[in-house]
C-alpha cells in the first residue's frame, strides 16, 4: 500500500463536507402552488416577503431569480380514465378539488419535513445557532407534521379503488378543530422572523443558508419560504373547501357537512388572525426604549393592534434618517417615531422619539392611521 508523505500539507474539511453528509437525500419535488390567500391574515408587511440572499461573486451555481414549484397533479390524470368517462363534468370537478386538498397535505408533509431535516438539525449539530436560537426561530413546526399526517390518512382511506372519493365532509368537520393549534406557531412568527434576519449577519449562518438555496432539495426556496407555508395553507383552506362545495350538488349529504366546516375554518383563522396580531404589537411594544419617563403613554401598554409600521422615506423612497422607522399602535394613542438602536447598544431597542416629525405626521394621514389631535 502506497503511503501518503508525512510532510504533505493536507487541507481541512470545508463546511460543504459536513453539510453535505448531514443533510439527507430528498426528493427535488416542487412545492405546490398555494395560490392567493383568503386574506392578510398574519400581518408581516414589507418584511415578510422572502429574503433571498444575494448571489456571492465567487458563487459557482449563483441561484437564479425564479423559483420551482411543484408540478400540479390532476386526479383525472392519475386514476382510471374509464371511471372519468362515467362521471359527469361536475363530478369530475368535484374529484379533482377533493385530490387537491389531498395533495396539498402531502406536498405540505414534506415541506415540514424538509424543513427539519435539512436546515434544523444541520444547524444544530454544526453548532451554526443554539438549539435555544432554532427553538425560536422553527417554533412548534415539529407538533403540526402529525396533524396533517392524520387529514392524509382519512383522505385516503375515503378514497375508493378506482380514486373517487364519495365523501370528505364528515372527515373534515371532525379534523378542523385541530388546527386551533396553529395559534401558538403563527403567533410566534414575528419574533421568529426578526430573529432569523438578525442571524444572517452571521457570516455561518448566511453561507449555510446560501448553500442551501443553491441546493436541489430547495427548489430556490429560503428558509423563510418554508417556516411560512403552514400560514398559506391555513389561509387557503377555505377557498379549497368552497370550490368543492361549489362543484357538490344540493342533494349531496355532503353539501351541508361541507358548510359546516367552512365556518369552522373561518372561525380559526379568524380567531389566529387577532393572536397574531396582538402579538405583533405585543413584540414592538416590548422593543420601545423611552428617553424620558413623559414619553409613555398608559394606552400603549393596553393596546392590542398596530396599525401599521415600517421605515420613514421621502417620496423618491430614500430614507429620512438612517434606518428611522414609524409605528402606529392603538387608534386612541398617539403616533409612536423611533429609531433602531445601533448594535453595540441594544440592537432590538427602539428608540422613542419625544415629537413625531412632520413627515411622519404625513405619512400616517396617508395611511388612514392618524386622528386629528394626532396633527397637534
Amino acid at each position: 500500500m502506497i503511503e501518503e508523505p508525512s510532510n504533505k500539507r493536507v487541507k481541512p474539511l470545508s463546511r460543504v463536507t459536513s453539510l453535505a453528509n448531514l443533510i439527507p437525500p430528498v426528493k427535488a419535488t416542487p412545492l405546490k402552488r398555494f395560490g392567493q390567500t383568503l386574506q392578510r391574515s398574519i400581518s408581516f408587511r414589507s418584511e415578510s416577503r422572502p429574503d433571498i440572499l444575494a448571489p456571492r461573486p465567487w458563487s459557482r451555481n449563483a441561484a437564479p431569480s425564479s423559483t420551482k414549484r411543484r408540478d400540479s397533479k390532476l386526479w383525472s390524470e392519475t386514476f382510471d380514465v374509464c371511471v372519468n368517462q362515467m362521471l359527469t363534468s361536475k363530478e369530475i370537478k368535484r374529484q379533482e378539488a377533493i385530490f387537491e386538498l389531498s395533495q396539498g397535505e402531502e406536498d405540505l408533509i414534506e415541506d415540514l419535513k424538509l424543513a427539519k431535516k435539512a436546515y434544523h438539525d444541520p444547524m444544530l449539530k454544526l453548532s451554526i445557532m443554539t438549539e435555544q436560537e432554532l427553538n425560536q426561530i422553527f417554533g412548534t413546526l415539529d407538533s403540526l407534521i402529525p396533524l396533517h399526517e392524520e387529514l392524509l390518512s382519512q383522505l385516503r382511506d375515503a378514497r375508493k379503488p378506482d380514486g373517487s372519493t364519495e365523501h370528505v365532509g364528515p372527515i373534515l368537520v371532525g379534523w378542523l378543530p385541530c388546527l386551533s393549534s396553529y395559534d401558538s406557531y403563527c403567533s410566534n412568527q414575528v419574533a421568529a422572523k426578526a430573529l432569523l434576519d438578525h442571524k444572517k449577519q452571521d457570516h455561518r449562518v448566511q453561507d449555510f443558508l446560501q448553500r442551501c438555496l443553491e441546493s436541489p432539495f430547495s427548489r430556490k426556496l429560503d428558509l423563510w419560504n418554508f417556516l411560512d407555508i403552514p400560514r398559506s395553507r391555513l389561509v387557503k383552506y377555505p377557498l379549497l373547501l368552497r370550490e368543492i362545495l361549489r362543484h357538490t350538488p344540493n342533494d349531496n349529504p355532503d353539501q351541508q357537512h361541507l358548510e359546516e366546516a367552512i365556518n369552522i375554518i373561518q372561525g380559526i383563522v379568524a380567531e389566529i388572525n387577532t393572536k397574531t396580531g396582538e402579538s405583533e404589537c405585543r413584540y414592538y411594544k416590548e422593543r420601545l426604549l423611552y428617553l424620558e419617563e413623559g414619553q409613555k403613554d398608559s394606552l400603549i401598554d393596553s393596546s392590542r393592534v398596530l396599525c401599521c409600521h415600517g421605515e420613514l422615506k421621502n417620496n423618491r423612497g430614500v430614507l429620512k434618517t438612517s434606518s428611522e422607522s414609524v409605528s402606529r399602535m392603538d387608534p386612541k394613542v398617539r403616533p409612536t417615531h423611533y429609531k433602531p438602536m445601533t448594535p453595540s447598544t441594544n440592537s432590538s431597542g427602539l428608540t422613542v422619539f419625544v415629537k413625531p416629525k412632520k413627515q411622519f405626521c404625513v405619512l400616517l394621514g396617508r395611511l388612514g392611521c392618524l386622528t386629528p389631535r394626532d396633527h397637534s
